[in-house]
């Protein structure tokens, strides 16, 4: 393991820039049965291929992207490559914030301005944050992972290795998606020095016990309702990333379309065109489609390391609609310290970060203001 920290600069080859042109003017693209739904329409896809060949701008995510100081470093043998953007607010809280699959670190760019420097939207400077953002292992510029076991808990224990080279004493941990997995995780990991965790999902199920389901009241109902549609739905990628990640990969290492199209299926309608495709690229121009996908396997197989619940005081961002729904009950057998719960009516989706940003940082502001 080396201490050491590179500068870093995103800067895809041409060629491979190139070799994407050529692969998406000679797209094939599948039938499909007008009016049915198996899944991702053909229509959207389409239109969104055609998009990427022709409207979309690569240079233009990497010149933002790299307005921003970005770096790698190894890790327990992996690579890992990470924002950090420090505030001008010298007591700022340093703050983690983790991606999920098919997200990036672009999930976080809308709200890096709002957190580090609260004065210039609005918002009391004492609430800043210096933000840290880095890439999953196995996914975008950290590149594939070498070797088996980076699921939740290792990739926990890397986020506390990497805030403790930054030199933060104490720190909060935040997260969507497996984000939301991995932020409590590191606060069960590095409790002295983890202010509190703050996500935007608490993944808590009921745990088998028929006591458990006797007296859940209508929403709660109504929420297993919606995990149960999901996951009757649209979970067959859950399934597959955890058993037979390898399989799908050679199809998403080799189309962009297919790749895309599989992305689809948990990038919402209603997100603009500009972040699918950014998101997309990124995983296909760092050869990652298929590496990203093996988190999913390295859970299932690591089972569950849990030693009882979090300690740390956590804080759950949800959206109303349109994403997983936390049932508090539940989440107070994992979570012992949930001091705060807030469920936000305007808020929709899955990636709140970049659609619902001023809403997601006030609540962080909040939330750890209490912490500082």
């Amino acid at each position: 393991m080396t201490e050491k920290m590179t500068e870093y600069t995103l800067d895809i080859p041409q060629a491979d820039l190139d070799d994407l042109a050529d692969r998406l003017e000679r797209v094939r693209f599948t039938d499909e049965i007008p009016g049915a739904d198996y899944g991702v329409g053909l229509d959207r896809l389409r239109r969104l291929v055609g998009r990427w060949r022709d409207g979309f701008d690569w240079r233009a995510v990497e010149r933002r992207l790299n307005a921003y100081p970005q770096f790698t470093t190894e890790i327990d043998g992996q690579n890992i490559h990470f924002l950090h953007v420090r505030s001008p607010e010298p007591d700022a809280l340093p703050l983690i914030l983790t991606h999920g699959w098919p997200g990036s670190i672009l999930e976080y760019e809308r709200i890096i301005a709002p957190l580090t420097d609260p004065s210039s939207h609005g918002a009391d400077p004492a609430q800043a944050f210096h933000v840290v953002i880095p890439s999953l292992p196995g996914f975008g510029p950290s590149g594939p992972t070498t070797e088996p076991g980076w699921g939740t808990a290792r990739t926990a224990r890397a986020w506390a290795e990497l805030m403790a080279r930054l030199g933060y004493e104490r720190y909060g941990a935040a997260g969507n998606d497996a984000g939301s997995m991995i932020a409590p995780e590191i606060g069960r990991h590095d409790p002295e020095r983890v202010a509190g965790v703050h996500v935007t999902q608490l993944f808590s199920f009921p745990s088998g016990d028929p006591a458990e389901m006797a007296d859940l009241t209508e929403e709660e109902q109504a929420a297993l309702g919606v995990l149960g549609w999901f996951w009757e739905n649209k979970g067959a990628f859950n399934t597959l990333h955890s058993q037979q990640p390898q399989t799908l990969a050679h199809a998403l290492a080799d189309s962009p379309a297919g790749l895309l199209g599989w992305h689809l299926q948990l990038l919402d309608e209603d997100l603009d065109d500009e972040f699918v495709l950014a998101n997309t690229a990124l995983y296909w121009l760092t050869r990652t489609a298929g590496s990203a996908i093996r988190f999913y396997a390295e859970n299932a197989r690591a089972g569950h390391e849990q030693t009882g619940p979090t300690t740390v005081p956590t804080g759950l961002c949800a959206a109303a609609s349109g994403d997983f729904q936390s049932i508090r009950r539940f989440a107070e057998r994992d979570h012992s310290a949930i001091t705060s719960w807030n469920v936000h009516a305007g808020v929709t989706g899955h990636y709140a970060a970049h659609t619902h940003t001023a809403t997601v940082a006030e609540d962080l502001r909040a939330f750890y203001a209490k912490l500082r």
